[in-house]
């Protein structure tokens, strides 16, 4: 059975949720699910821009079937040939196979290296500027490479402001019926699953989503389409707000997260003690993880909302305790930047890590270390809780700056 949604009026979402992903590109949890957006417009011509997942694939093509009531499809806009957006493709071939493809060349020889059977079809390759006219709606195309694969491009309808994102403004989260921001309390439902997933999935390329928004700036963009989750129709300066801060690498908030690493509970009452001692001090805005047992997902996003960050963590093997040090990779490799952070270090005959992550912080981008940390022998001492205060001063004094 169909299910789609009326965008405006004569453009329509057919797309699905994936309740049953665990785990997104294998790598991130969706405890909330994913949906895979695509759009359907009805002018003089009919196209469909971009496909889903294969495995939300049957619904899909009932959705398209629904909208279209037997007329042909005439075009296919493809932006982004990333497998959870094109693998529905060659179903769509097999079923409508006079349609015409759009793309870009990038696209062309990504489609080639997944198999997928376009040769033989009609395909045309467009460039940054170029226009194509479907009767009523005249659509430009915008190269947005590496937002965040190097084929990818966005869509302007210039009739109605409309912006196919392909995976900009995306988010985590099923639609569960809804379809627009404005059908949700964004900031309490959604914010964090969106943060989630562009930290995650494009903040590498902060710079290259600085060039979009520019180009955006230029368009009179009415509704953004993503690929994954709401649709923008209203307040749309409010998220691209948010990515102007994501894409600069500039903290949402001023505020302190504590990440600790505890073999046997000691670490991790030195991080308790400290974000007590904060909030003595009226800095309440914290947040307390442990890194073994909280996915790095969520530490990277809550890392782009903070401003401040303290890595409490043991020695072990005479290194940085493992999930530790893979969370500062991933900071390394998502190009995390611009914070001010702060180092608690255990050993219990070798204490080496504090002077290891230090490095691994002056490795990355405008990473400020603050002078004072906290030292331990096995586990806090009476006589360590004064380095405590005075880490808990210079924080204080931080976030006044």
């Amino acid at each position: 059975m169909y299910c789609f949604r009326k965008v405006t009026d004569d453009l329509y979402w057919v797309g699905a949720d994936d309740h049953r992903l665990a785990l997104f590109e294998n790598i991130h949890p969706l405890y909330h699910g994913i949906s895979y957006n695509s759009y359907l417009l009805l002018d003089e011509k009919t196209v469909l821009f971009d496909t889903v997942d294969w495995a939300v694939g049957r619904q899909f093509m009932e959705n398209v079937r629904a909208v279209l009531r037997n007329r042909p499809l005439d075009y296919l806009v493809i932006n982004h040939v990333e497998p959870d957006h094109a693998a529905s493709i060659e179903e769509v071939l097999l079923r409508w196979p006079n349609v015409k493809i759009i793309t870009s060349p990038k696209a062309v020889l990504l489609l080639h290296q997944f198999g997928c059977p376009i040769d033989g079809c009609s395909v045309e390759q467009v460039k940054e500027g170029d226009t194509r006219c479907f009767g009523k709606h005249t659509v430009t195309f915008v190269n947005a490479p590496m937002v965040h694969w190097p084929e990818v491009m966005v869509t302007y309808d210039q009739t109605n402001g409309v912006l196919f994102s392909a995976d900009a403004f995306g988010s985590f989260h099923a639609l569960d019926g809804k379809l627009f921001a404005d059908e949700v309390d964004f900031d309490h439902e959604w914010l964090d699953e969106a943060r989630r997933y562009y930290t995650n999935i494009v903040g590498k390329y902060g710079p290259q989503v600085q060039s979009l928004l520019k180009k955006a700036d230029t368009l009179d963009i009415k509704m953004i389409c993503p690929l994954h989750g709401l649709v923008w129709r209203k307040d749309i300066g409010y998220f691209l707000d948010k990515y102007m801060h994501w894409s600069t690498y500039e903290p949402e908030e001023k505020g302190v997260m504590i990440v600790y690493a505890s073999m046997y509970g000691n670490t991790e009452t030195a991080a308790e003690i400290l974000a007590a001692k904060l909030a003595e001090r009226g800095v309440t805005n914290t947040r307390l993880y442990d890194v073994s047992s909280t996915h790095v997902s969520y530490l990277i996003s809550d890392l782009f909302k903070y401003s401040h960050l303290v890595l409490a963590s043991v020695t072990y093997n005479l290194g940085i305790f493992p999930p530790m040090h893979n969370f500062l990779m991933d900071m390394k490799a998502l190009n995390l930047q611009n914070r001010t952070c702060a180092i608690i270090e255990n050993g219990s005959w070798a204490c080496r890590c504090g002077s290891l992550m230090r490095t691994c912080l002056s490795e990355m981008k405008h990473m400020r270390v603050l002078e004072d940390g906290v030292v331990m022998a096995s586990s806090l001492h009476e006589q360590d809780l004064p380095e405590l205060d005075t880490l808990a001063d210079s924080l204080t004094a931080s976030l006044k700056e």
